[in-house]
């Protein structure tokens, strides 16, 4: 009887940069092991981008294996360069600890992949298919591949949830594209409860399954609303015990499927919201005009900035602003130290009225008008409808004096 063996994929070839000669050592032997990774060569300093370039031609490695432990800054200059590369070398991070800020910096600045120690085979094998797949020819081009926007907020309460809700009805109903709601918020995530929707499963089970998507999968664990796939939340509070490799798979998933990817996030402090901010094309983040909330939006947009997130990569909402505050959007921007996008009105009875209903704004009201240009704009149709009461603000960034 003839029996048919397992077809080994050939090792990825690899340059290994690390002056932790220690920790070049243990990723050497566990990659010896498995065989995943080839390494063709070790520089024991991190190079200049002249030395490598020329490097990286002798060799042509598959990636660039970089020590993130020793120097973060140089390493993180180094895999800017690399992830700029023609034709493209993948670069996998190496460090001691499974650190999220680590995690977050390094895929933030171009990394594909993380690898922490003992390096584990499992974890290995998971990096160098999520690699081949990478290097294999692309389906689709680029640019069909879909855009993920993420809204969180900087105090519970502000009205995220509600924002990005109605921000992927209005994506739907002006570009008529396939269109994603995902409800990242594991702790209090509510938006298959307010649309009275009954899912069977959440977020966690794509999550726990990252790594066999298909669409007859994906399909079971998505409902949908007024013509939007939503991907819930769970029912209950559940901790951030999993690996962050695996939300990026999940939304490089949904990226293949759906033309918007329209992410509720808990507050802008916990770990994955960091996370889904570095992995987003566009970040929204949600304050109120009350003092409080005020107080923490400028915690969040200094802490952002202390994590090398620039002001660029999020535009800052102000929601329920009342037209009789006292406080100016001029005044705000000096809070907030950036400017502000955009400030949404206080329209209670339209909002209550949709919630009560489980609707979608109509965009002949004043909050939906609001929500709808801010999609408009994002999505490349703005109006020129001056008359609108959407109130996208054109600023330039206040900052604090002293």
């Amino acid at each position: 009887m003839n029996v048919k063996g397992t077809k080994r994929e050939p090792a990825l070839t690899a340059l290994m940069i690390a002056e932790d000669r220690e920790l070049a050592s243990r990723a050497t032997a566990a990659m010896a092991e498995t065989r995943e990774f080839e390494i063709l060569s070790d520089l024991k300093s991190y190079p200049q981008e002249q030395t490598l370039e020329i490097r990286l031609r002798q060799i042509q490695p598959n990636v660039v294996l970089v020590d993130l432990a020793s120097n973060p800054e140089s390493a993180a200059a180094l895999i800017r360069f690399v992830s700029k590369v023609e034709p493209p070398v993948r670069v996998i991070g190496l460090h001691w600890e499974n650190n999220p800020d680590v995690l977050i910096r390094s895929l933030r600045a171009g990394a594909s992949e993380f690898l922490s120690a003992p390096f584990e085979a499992e974890a290995q094998k998971e990096a160098a298919s999520r690699i081949r797949r990478l290097m294999e020819p692309e389906a689709r081009n680029p640019q069909e591949f879909g855009k993920l926007v993420v809204w969180s907020s900087a105090k519970p309460g502000s009205g995220a949830s509600t924002l990005a809700t109605q921000c992927a009805f209005a994506l739907k109903r002006l570009t008529g594209k396939r269109v994603l709601l995902m409800d990242m918020d594991l702790f209090s995530g509510s938006i298959a409860f307010s649309l009275k929707l009954s899912p069977t499963y959440s977020l966690l089970d794509a999550l726990e399954r990252s790594d066999q998507l298909d669409p007859g999968l994906w399909s079971a664990f998505t409902v949908s609303a007024y013509g939007v796939d939503v991907l819930p939340a769970p029912d209950h509070a559940a901790n951030e015990d999993f690996e962050f490799s695996r939300v990026h798979d999940v939304f490089e998933y949904a990226r293949m499927l759906y033309d918007w990817i329209v992410v509720d996030l808990p507050t802008v402090f916990y770990r994955t919201s960091l996370f889904a901010f570095s992995e987003a094309d566009q970040a929204y983040l949600v304050s109120t005009s009350e003092l409080p909330s005020l107080h923490l939006a400028r915690r969040a947009v200094g802490m952002l900035t202390q994590l090398g997130y620039g002001k660029d990569r999020f535009q800052m909402i102000v929601n329920r602003l009342n037209k009789k505050a006292d406080i100016s959007i001029a005044d705000m921007q000096k809070i907030f130290a950036c400017p502000v996008y955009a400030s949404l009105p206080n329209d209670y009875h339209s909002l209550h009225k949709v919630v009560t209903r489980a609707e979608a704004l109509p965009p002949d009201c004043e909050l939906g008008r609001s929500i709808e240009q801010i999609a408009g704009k994002l999505a490349g149709l703005a109006r020129a409808d001056r008359k609108s009461s959407a109130a996208l603000v054109e600023s330039k960034p206040v900052l604090l004096e002293g």
